[in-house]
């Protein structure tokens, strides 16, 4: 079982794979600004209990943490601190977040961090060669005891084959979504398909994306089969 939880909502654009954020496609369909960051009323969302005193959350849920920002946001600083707590405290549970600032992971760090939390997983994007090549041996380096990597939206052919070793637990790729999305080709998820295969990783196609370029025929593809395109392909590579 799965829930989602937004301690804070909005986030700043920093780099190619931002430039049609969904965070910001669906507020801007209600008249709100993104780039506000706040605190959302389900802060304590892990920690807030029913009235026969259980978890609300219950115990071995997978928690997808922080998906309408970033876990490392600048603007959330002084409430990570509070966040790493309840994290620590509902060891119970799997927490999954995904980043593209990584490189400030150790601000507001864990004193007991040590070489991680075992209920926690970070997933790093990458979308294209350049932020591969700066992300992923920040990436490699750090202290985490669960890693995947995280390349959605794809917008070009990455080569991480000297980054992919055991420390990568799965390598996620994804098309971009939307009306503005950026064509996603099929040449390049298959590349790095076979980079995994090469290197025992296991492979995950998540979504074809909106414009989905394949055999050189470009497809539109609507939200609601993108994902069932994805899977149709047949080309997930799975668990060692």
């Amino acid at each position: 079982m799965s829930v989602t939880w937004n301690p804070w909502h909005g986030c700043k654009k920093i780099s190619a794979g931002c430039k049609n954020c969904y965070v910001y496609r669906i507020d801007g369909r209600h008249g709100k600004d993104s780039s506000v960051v706040k605190k959302t009323q389900n802060f304590n969302l892990p920690i807030k209990r029913k009235r026969n005193k259980s978890f609300t959350i219950p115990a071995n849920e997978e928690v997808y943490t922080c998906f309408s920002s970033d876990f490392f946001l600048d603007d959330a600083d002084e409430w990570r601190n509070d966040v790493w707590k309840m994290i620590r405290l509902r060891n119970d549970c799997h927490f999954i977040f995904i980043t593209k600032r990584i490189d400030r992971f150790n601000i507001s760090l864990p004193d007991d961090w040590g070489d991680g939390y075992d209920n926690v997983t970070i997933g790093t994007t990458i979308e294209n060669q350049d932020r591969a090549d700066y992300r992923l041996p920040i990436f490699e380096a750090l202290p985490i005891k669960h890693k995947m990597i995280i390349c959605e939206p794809l917008l070009e052919k990455i080569d991480m084959m000297k980054y992919l070793e055991n420390w990568v637990e799965l390598v996620l790729v994804g098309g971009e979504s939307g009306n503005e999305a950026r064509v996603c080709n099929y040449d390049w998820v298959l590349d790095i398909q076979q980079q995994c295969k090469q290197k025992n990783i296991p492979f995950h196609f998540k979504q074809t994306g909106a414009k989905f370029l394949k055999d050189g025929h470009l497809y539109k593809i609507s939200r609601k089969f993108q994902f069932q395109q994805a899977k149709k392909a047949g080309i997930d590579i799975y668990k060692r």
